[in-house]
């Protein structure tokens, strides 16, 4: 059964504050301990919201002049990225450095093409994990409850494989804090899942932490310092914090009834599909997509947003856990 969030949401709407301008699809955001933020950018990279407002956006062309589509985003240590392409038809991970240059990091795996990547991080190994949402091309074939092919993608000193397969539309993965699980968003699937992580980076003793209901489609995560997980919805703009037995709270919500309404009916359907997610029904939230722990204290949270031009913020009582590319 779904789990049952609360009533009602914690925080008011007024709580939310705003800042930068200009950003296109700044669908990941990360943060940094020097106040910046780092959002994905449909540009053609990484746009760099300094604490003032301002951002620069560091930008590139993949091989062949293809246009770079970038999802999720990841900030290394030496200051360059690796960014997750979301092409129409063909997907991969590449690097980006600060002067534009870009360069395949991953473009094959088990000697196959990826399709549209979704979601890449860099653990404090050195290893890399990267989700794939779907096979299908389009991707809006996959928004429905019935398709299980996504996959994640290890990474290591021994190459690239698959190291698990049958998703749910895999989104936004972490790992607990000390590196024995791997969770996972599976969006369309409408559950958080997890994985024992073994010593070779393989991945088994699959469960289920948490399912939803009506209006949540997980797609962002991170954690906090007490070991919950803090989980983004689209479609319903909801910010839900879910606690390690699966317990359920809604934090924050700027949801439309009416669009959640005719979301769940085309889901139910197996007729959903871009058209409803690229519809800004919120009062103030656009599609809210990721989340980042950020401040001086890590008690700000910051939003991802697949439609909005700015980054959306609001104070939590709790620290999030903090990334390894904080101090980067």
């Amino acid at each position: 059964m779904p789990s049952t969030p609360a009533a009602a949401p914690a925080l008011p709407l007024a709580a939310l504050s705003f800042t930068g301008a200009g950003l296109v699809r700044p669908e990941c955001v990360l943060a940094t301990g020097d106040g910046m933020l780092y959002t994905a950018d449909w540009r053609g990279g990484v746009a760099c919201t300094r604490p003032d407002g301002s951002h620069v956006l560091f930008a590139g062309t993949l091989p062949g002049g293809r246009p770079l589509r970038p999802n999720g985003i990841d900030l290394r240590r030496d200051g360059s990225f690796l960014l997750a392409d979301l092409g129409d038809s063909a997907g991969g991970v590449f690097a980006l450095d600060r002067q534009g240059g870009v360069r395949p990091f991953l473009e094959q795996v088990d000697g196959v093409e990826l399709p549209p990547t979704n979601f890449v991080f860099e653990d404090k190994d050195n290893r890399v994990w990267i989700t794939v949402s779907t096979r299908r091309v389009p991707r809006a074939a996959a928004y429905r409850g019935d398709v299980a092919d996504g996959f994640i993608v290890l990474v290591d000193g021994r190459g690239a494989r698959i190291v698990a397969d049958g998703l749910g539309f895999t989104n936004e993965a972490a790992l607990s804090a000390d590196g024995a699980w791997l969770y996972v968003n599976e969006t369309f699937g409408r559950r958080l899942s997890r994985f024992r992580v073994g010593g070779d980076g393989s991945l088994a003793a699959r469960e289920t932490v948490a399912t939803f209901g009506h209006g949540t489609y997980p797609d962002g995560l991170a954690f906090d310092a007490e070991g919950h997980a803090w989980i983004t919805s689209v479609v319903s703009n909801r910010v839900l914090r879910v606690a390690p037995d699966g317990a359920t709270a809604v934090i924050l919500e700027d949801a439309d009834p009416a669009h959640v309404e005719r979301c769940e009916q085309a889901y139910l359907a197996g007729a959903m599909g871009r058209p409803h997610l690229d519809r800004a029904a919120g009062a103030r939230l656009k599609n809210i997509s990721s989340l980042a722990f950020g401040g001086p204290d890590l008690k700000t949270a910051y939003l991802g947003c697949l439609l909005g031009d700015s980054i959306a913020s609001f104070r939590t009582q709790v620290a999030g856990q903090p990334p390894l590319h904080w101090l980067h």
